[in-house]
């Protein structure tokens, strides 16, 4: 796939996003989920062996190139990993999905309410590796506790300066401010947010575009203007914690967005199961975050 080809098909939005992006904080959580205990593996070296392994029985399974994935999101190590002997990022190229890298670096401590991401200084070697690799955008994660509006506003700030980076290598950035849906200010959290997001839309130079990953909203349809807004190329959803059935049911309440889901996709995948039992697994929860991401409810504002 070229770059005008996997515009296209992000901006049809016929599917969802994979995150298959768990990082080192977050591995060890992930393999327990997938049924590997801590005690199976003895150093950081064997737990990203594990970890790759599951991303490769998922990447290479009979559902995940039914076309309904149309994008993944990688981490930085497997990016640079191969699959039975191809790089991955030529491997989803070969399946029909789009890839991208998640780049941040994990989060500051909370101020204002929010958590920033880290200092990136070695982001532009990263991001022409991954150009060079034919991947063809980044993810980049920060969080939204409380509903403070300086705290929001410089999440907003810090995003878009990022994705400006990322725009300048030829990468489209999706900008993941999540709100946590756990915060008692959760649907004030998401109206500021809305409000940040549109200034630092209408003031971006040039005519590129970002893409947008936010929480579920707390009232259906809040993100109907930022779906609709000329410089974002999609808006995608993360699951944030809601359980596959839940998520898909809020997700379909919201029309325009896609799901780009990471816990939800994979909470009932195991280790232990035979090949046939794990790609049914895996079909089932591809048919249902589909269903969700292109057949919106009566109830969608």
């Amino acid at each position: 796939m070229n770059t005008a080809d996997m515009t296209a098909k992000i901006a049809a939005g016929h599917g969802f996003i994979a995150a298959l992006d768990q990082s080192g904080g977050s591995t060890p959580k992930a393999l327990k989920g997938y049924g590997i205990e801590a005690d199976a593996y003895s150093n950081d070296t064997e737990m990203y062996a594990l970890i790759q392994a599951m991303r490769a029985r998922i990447i290479t399974a009979p559902a995940f190139g039914s076309g309904k994935v149309v994008a993944a999101i990688l981490f930085e190590r497997t990016m640079d990993s191969e699959i039975d002997g191809k790089p991955t990022p030529t491997v989803l190229h070969d399946r029909g999905v789009v890839p991208f890298i998640k780049i941040d670096k994990g989060l500051q401590d909370e101020v204002n309410g929010v958590q920033m991401m880290k200092p990136m200084p070695e982001l532009d070697a990263l991001l022409a590796r991954a150009a060079k690799l034919g991947m063809f955008g980044t993810k980049e994660r920060s969080v939204i506790n409380f509903a403070n509006r300086e705290g929001i506003a410089a999440i907003v700030k810090q995003q878009f300066e990022v994705g400006q980076q990322v725009l300048s290598h030829g990468l489209v950035p999706i900008l993941e401010p999540e709100t946590n849906i756990k915060s008692a200010e959760r649907a004030q959290c998401d109206e500021i947010l809305t409000d940040e997001l549109h200034k630092a839309l209408d003031a971006m130079s040039g005519d590129a575009k970002v893409m947008l990953k936010l929480s579920l909203p707390a009232h259906a349809g809040q993100y109907d203007a930022l779906v609709a807004h000329p410089r974002v190329l999609k808006v995608v959803a993360l699951s944030g914690g809601y359980n596959r059935h839940d998520a898909c049911a809020e997700l379909a309440k919201n029309k325009g967005m896609i799901a780009s889901f990471s816990r939800a996709l994979l909470e009932d995948l195991r280790f232990q199961m035979t090949d046939a039992e794990f790609d049914a697994a895996l079909a089932e929860a591809i048919d249902e975050i589909y269903a969700a991401s292109t057949v919106k409810s009566a109830d969608a504002a």
